[in-house]
């Protein structure tokens, strides 16, 4: 049995009674946490563009675009959607051989069971899918290190769970396989040096790819084969040679209970070095007073080598001119947690990224790697922060972040990070409705949902 043989009959045979209570619970948490992220963008200027192309195609009886009374075709409102969801970088990671946004398939997801008119059950175990696929590849190979781009494993996940959610056949959901892998491979390029607009869409992309692939393989396209194993396929000239481990037996739990929920809207290998800077900074005014800042001699950031690699290195993480290079970085991250003592959208605006005395500290700033950090990762996400003022020297380490599964973000917390979200463009009143129906959501309609969201 190849792999994409071995991947569509699981997914053909995987059902909502298959699934434990807490992993529908995690999924309706998920759920949760990406609309807020999605409307919390929505104004952003990738997602406006997302969004206009996605408007200027009308189908009656197609996908909602979020924010919007429009459907469209469901590839264009998983383009649109899958932005909103990612901008902000505060969307669920998993990390491990490769890093990646699980809740980015959810986009699809949404798209998908819409137009088909799958019901919340449907939804559901479509989204247990995906989540399956994309961590259980990012468990076998690393896409970074040979230069392409995690969301390429995400084509697969998007492209498998749109065809459960079409109740394709096993052949089909292989076809889909195919066509999704062949054609899907993006360039690492995204995530180095200046980082562009393209660093939230990439993921929505291969997903509006996904989602397409699904589309031809029910009008009976065939697709490349074997796509993984092939003369000229997917290991021998993407990932390298891996042995993807067997699943779906109730010994294995769901990876979606392996996932973390950001508490910050940065890149996640900063989270805990934004925690550890904000703790400083209570301490720092205590003991230093309210002009803290100018006594600052010099910030040390001790991490792990994949969080250097990523977010921790190259000039530009110390002159970050984009909104999308500053929360990719960890000196700029940590520097700006330090300065106002929280970490917002408004970190991250171009006025906030220019600000001359924040700059100035952000030259203070360095990094380096701690050898046993880099051998306890992915396990942990250590980062250790000292700061050396006129005075004295201050540390913190933080381990596991808020959000993490070893520091669980309890329910009502993740309430309050979505209300703080969606209440930049819904009223309370709205805001708690569309809460109240993602958490029954395996009873409600999807669409009835998706039209709740309606800004303006």
């Amino acid at each position: 049995m190849t792999i994409a043989e071995y991947l569509s009959s699981y997914a053909h045979g995987l059902q909502l009674s298959d699934l434990p209570k807490d992993v529908i619970h995690e999924v309706k948490r998920r759920v949760i946490d990406s609309f807020g992220c999605a409307i919390g963008a929505f104004d952003a200027e990738p997602c406006r563009i997302a969004r206009k192309i996605a408007n200027s195609v009308n189908v009656s009886k197609g996908a909602t675009v979020l924010g919007t009374s429009n459907k469209t075709l469901p590839d264009l409102a998983t383009f649109a959607n899958g932005a909103m969801i990612r901008y902000l970088d505060c969307n669920d990671t998993y990390l491990s051989k490769e890093p990646a946004h699980p809740s980015d398939n959810i986009a699809a997801a949404l798209a998908v069971a819409e137009t088909e008119g799958a019901s919340g059950r449907d939804l559901i175990t479509a989204i247990v899918l995906a989540y399956e696929v994309q961590c259980r590849l990012c468990d076998t190979a690393s896409l970074r290190s040979r230069g392409w781009d995690h969301v390429t494993y995400g084509a697969f996940s998007t492209a498998l769970c749109s065809a459960k959610l079409m109740k394709l056949s096993k052949e089909s959901m292989k076809h889909a396989l195919g066509l999704a892998g062949v054609a899907n491979v993006a360039l690492r390029q995204t995530r180095v040096g200046e980082l562009s607009m393209w660093k939230g869409c990439a993921f929505a992309n291969a997903a509006r790819n996904g989602v397409f692939a699904a589309l031809l393989a029910r009008e009976g396209m065939t697709g490349p084969a074997p796509i993984f194993e092939g003369e000229k396929g997917f290991m021998k000239l993407v990932s390298g040679q891996f042995e993807l481990q067997k699943f779906g037996n109730n010994k294995i739990p769901f990876k979606i209970l392996e996932t973390y929920i950001k508490h910050f809207p940065v890149e996640y290998h900063a989270q805990s070095a934004v925690e550890a800077a904000l703790d400083l900074r209570r301490k720092l005014q205590k003991n230093e007073g309210k002009n803290f800042i100018s006594s600052i001699k010099s910030v040390e950031i001790q991490s792990f080598d994949a969080a250097i690699e990523i977010i921790g290195s190259g000039r530009e993480r110390w002159n970050p001119q984009t909104r999308e290079t500053a929360d990719h970085s960890l000196p700029y991250c940590v520097a700006v947690a330090l300065m106002d003592g929280t970490i917002t959208m408004d970190s991250f605006s171009i006025k906030r990224i220019r600000d001359k005395k924040l700059h100035s500290l952000l030259q203070n700033v360095t990094v380096r790697e701690d050898k046993q950090f880099t051998k306890n990762y992915p396990e942990k996400m250590t980062n250790r922060i000292i700061v050396h003022t006129s005075h004295r020297k201050y540390v913190k380490q933080v381990d596991h972040p808020r959000g993490h599964p070893k520091n669980y973000m309890t329910d009502r917390e993740l309430e309050e990070k979505f209300r703080s979200l969606a209440m930049r463009k819904l009223d309370r009143a709205k805001t708690e409705k569309v809460l109240d129906s993602l958490w029954s959501m395996e009873k409600s309609d999807i669409g009835d949902i998706m039209s709740m969201v309606k800004v303006g």
